[in-house]
């Protein structure tokens, strides 16, 4: 009898521990994917090659998704598929791609067919509609207007599941003082002004033209930049190649800290200058090779 409950205790502690290890291993295991840093997926703004996409759809998303993309973002031309958000998303489904998103002007979202828009996108499964340019964002007098809209929009786009979001140019980074004295960027104070869940969608090469760092702002304002646009912007400058990973900036510490700190599920190359010799598609072509290179070497950054 004192030998089988002496046995009965000795199993009982062995099935202790090797519960206390599975434990500790999935709390470990749990901690590690918390703390694990997504890698983003690569699209193109199909404004780069827009006259490609007008003259033929169908065959320029098919050569998108032969070259590697994994997704399009639109820019107010669906093709056929103008009134078949559905049939859309199927033919992406059958070329592997996905909606990154769509870009939406203001206007669109506050007019009186708003809503049909808003269910398009939805039933393509477009996450964000990002308003490409508002001149009252760098305006004094009328950025708090345009914050008010944002914050509206949100809450609208919210019952379809999407998110409102914003893309900068130039002006967006220059320098201004607030009404209570303070000098911030446009930029700055549109992100500051507007709820979280409104995306800022940073154009890289808009930022970088204005001699911004693109990373000081992504970490000031973190999982604001669930999609960023990628390229190089010249403004005429000489000398400059436009396509990714050909010029000396160093794409994959910014795509790092995109992923660490900006909550970047999209990279969205844009292509508006194009090098001689090169068409528009081959152009986008090169400069998603050289993105997809500076994603890969961002993995050496991810731990530091």
């Amino acid at each position: 009898m004192c030998i089988n409950i002496k046995f009965r205790q000795f199993v009982g502690l062995c099935i202790s521990l090797i519960i206390l290890t599975v434990n500790v291993q999935l709390a470990h295991a749990k901690s590690n994917k918390e703390h694990e840093v997504s890698s983003p997926k690569i699209s193109v703004q199909l404004w780069s090659i827009k006259n490609d996409v007008k003259n033929d759809f169908k065959g320029t998303l098919s050569k998108l998704a032969d070259m590697g993309f994994d997704g399009v973002e639109f820019a107010g031309d669906y093709g056929p598929y103008v009134n078949d958000a559905k049939g859309l998303k199927q033919f992406l489904n059958s070329l592997g791609l996905e909606a990154s998103g769509a870009h939406v002007q203001t206007h669109l979202l506050k007019n009186d067919n708003s809503d049909k828009l808003l269910q398009f996108l939805s039933d393509l499964g477009a996450p964000y509609a990002i308003i490409p340019m508002d001149k009252r964002a760098g305006d004094p007098k009328k950025i708090d207007e345009l914050a008010k809209d944002l914050h509206q929009f949100s809450e609208k786009l919210a019952k379809y599941k999407l998110k409102v979001g914003y893309h900068n140019h130039a002006f967006e980074f220059e320098d201004f003082e607030t009404a209570d004295g303070k000098l911030m960027t446009y930029w700055e104070y549109l992100t500051a002004k507007t709820p979280e869940d409104v995306v800022m969608q940073m154009d890289i090469g808009w930022s970088n033209l204005a001699g911004k760092d693109a990373s000081t702002i992504i970490k000031a304002y973190p999982n604001r930049t669930l999609t960023t646009h990628i390229k190089i912007r010249t403004e005429g400058s000489t000398g400059v190649n436009t396509i990714i990973g050909s010029d000396n900036f160093d794409w994959s510490k910014l795509i790092a800290d995109m992923r660490k700190h900006g909550g970047t599920q999209w990279l969205v190359v844009e292509q508006e200058e194009y090098p001689e010799g090169y068409t528009p598609i081959s152009a986008v072509e090169a400069s998603k090779k050289g993105l997809q290179k500076s994603l890969a070497k961002s993995e050496k950054w991810i731990n530091k």
